[in-house]
């Protein structure tokens, strides 16, 4: 039966639902391969941040970036939004298979997708940028009301999200017009105004009103999550007990293993919902914003770095325990892994060509260096993002199964690394050939990408002579499948 969120049985609930919290966050933590090493890379997202949030207004004269102010405040709520659908929710504290022999409650699963919620490229990106906006446009008064703008429109992320998993469990449409509804309800123009004209005293009445808004959110969002948490998620139902028709047998064992990692890839919740949702978002905002030909060449980049943390930099979790099986196969390894690697490939470009598709409909039409800046940056990010994906999953496995909506390849602080480290490089790459592009330097532009990608091409055929040591395989199959 309901319960009243002032009711004594509710506000028992929360005191246990941050009691677990607390405790999951210790058995997180005391679980960590390399704890040193995370503590480097928390201090160093610190002075990131820190530096995102100061520098701006430092630099960058007065005015320059005001009219970029608008896009940065809806990117950061579209962004949010858009990831919390297509996550069911947002991200597992702990995985699903786990939670069912804990006691661990919807409101426990509500609050961990939120303290998990920063730990995401997009996240992050898309709060630094907001950050230096605000620095450059109204000063470092003016970052209060960016940080609470941050603090809200994740709440507001969190709590549509729930809400969009709530009506897919119940097959209802409707939940296709939240991001629009989510949009509707950010209070974009006085939070602009606040940061371009606003004082000091209606600066801090702008932020109060916005953590006052995240708190009711968490509240609304920890209300949606129970009421979820009591249907059965029916696209995950639906993809398991699905019937297939038998299809001819392929010509060659390639062929055949690409069928089955292809059809391991499009069958599963999480990656289908992710590689749609990575395809059209930047598409989405590259369309919105009509950006040009140089500054499409970095949309490859966010692509490509967001879909391979789909799955990418932990290849082998698609098998799970059918790795065993897998191994058992009368194929060479170096078959096994060209196939993965070819159905990486296939979600890289893929995702990264409709992109360009979406920002090229209001772009205007190319010089030659220009659409060859573009394409020779979406050759290049493939390439670093397929050696870097077939680099870790041997270096780096993780025991994982991603039935889940809201499963991901690997824990949350090693997909921190990830993220960044592939969105550093990805993003490198694209400002040298939007600029390259830009500049009509073709003559730099190619040596460029042959150097490049020479240089992950070496990577990956290092992979594969790694891949084919059976005492290295062995060890990265007895952790997914263990």
């Amino acid at each position: 039966m309901p319960i009243a969120l002032s009711s004594p049985e509710a506000r028992s609930e929360v005191r246990r639902a941050v009691a677990d919290l607390r405790h999951l966050l210790w058995f997180r933590a005391a679980t960590l391969r390399r704890p040193r090493a995370v503590r480097v890379a928390l201090a160093v997202l610190a002075l990131v941040t820190v530096a995102a949030a100061t520098l701006p207004a430092r630099l960058i004269a007065p005015g320059e970036l005001d009219r970029l102010l608008r896009p940065g405040l809806v990117a950061v709520v579209l962004v949010g939004v858009g990831g919390a659908i297509a996550g069911g929710g947002g991200r597992e504290l702990l995985a699903r298979d786990p939670v069912s022999v804990h006691p661990i409650s919807p409101v426990t699963d509500h609050l961990g997708a939120l303290v998990l919620a920063p730990l995401s490229a997009g996240w992050l990106i898309q709060t630094w940028g907001l950050l230096g906006l605000v620095s450059a446009v109204g000063g470092p008064g003016a970052l209060p009301v960016g940080v609470a703008w941050v603090v809200a429109a994740t709440t507001l992320a969190q709590a549509i999200g729930w809400t969009a998993e709530y009506l897919r469990r119940r097959r209802v449409l409707a939940w296709l017009a939240l991001p629009l509804i989510g949009l509707g309800l950010a209070p974009v123009p006085p939070v602009l105004a606040a940061v371009e004209h606003g004082d000091a005293v209606r600066r801090a009445l702008v932020a109060v009103l916005l953590v006052a808004a995240a708190a009711l959110l968490v509240v609304v969002g920890a209300v949606v999550a129970v009421a979820t948490a009591r249907r059965m998620p029916r696209d995950e139902a639906r993809r398991e007990t699905s019937h297939h028709a038998v299809r001819p047998l392929p010509s060659s064992d390639l062929a055949m293993l690409r069928r089955i990692d292809r059809a391991s890839v499009w069958r599963s919740v999480p990656l289908r919902r992710g590689t749609a949702f990575l395809a059209l978002a930047p598409g989405g905002v590259a369309l919105a914003g009509g950006l040009d030909w140089s500054m499409l060449a970095l949309m490859p980049g966010l692509v490509a770095s967001g879909c391979v943390l789909l799955f990418g930099v932990n290849l082998w979790c698609l098998d799970g325990r059918g790795l065993l099986w897998r191994e058992t196969l009368p194929t060479r390894p170096r078959t096994v892994l060209l196939a993965r690697a070819w159905v990486l490939v296939e979600v890289l470009v893929g995702g990264g060509l409709l992109t360009l598709a979406l920002g090229a409909v209001r772009a205007g039409r190319p010089t030659v260096a220009e659409a060859a800046a573009v394409v020779l940056a979406l050759v290049v990010v493939v390439a670093q993002a397929l050696s870097a994906g077939l680099r870790w999953s041997a270096a780096h496995p993780h025991a994982t199964e991603l039935r889940s909506a809201r499963a991901t390849p690997a824990p949350p602080l090693p997909m921190v690394g990830y993220s960044i480290r592939l969105a550093v490089a990805t993003t490198l790459t694209g400002l040298l050939f939007g600029g390259l592009g830009a500049a009509g330097r073709l003559d730099l532009m190619v040596p460029a990408a042959v150097v490049l990608a020479t240089a992950s091409a070496a990577r990956v055929v290092r992979a594969g002579r790694r891949w084919s040591d059976p005492v290295r395989r062995a060890a990265v199959v007895a952790v997914v499948a263990g």
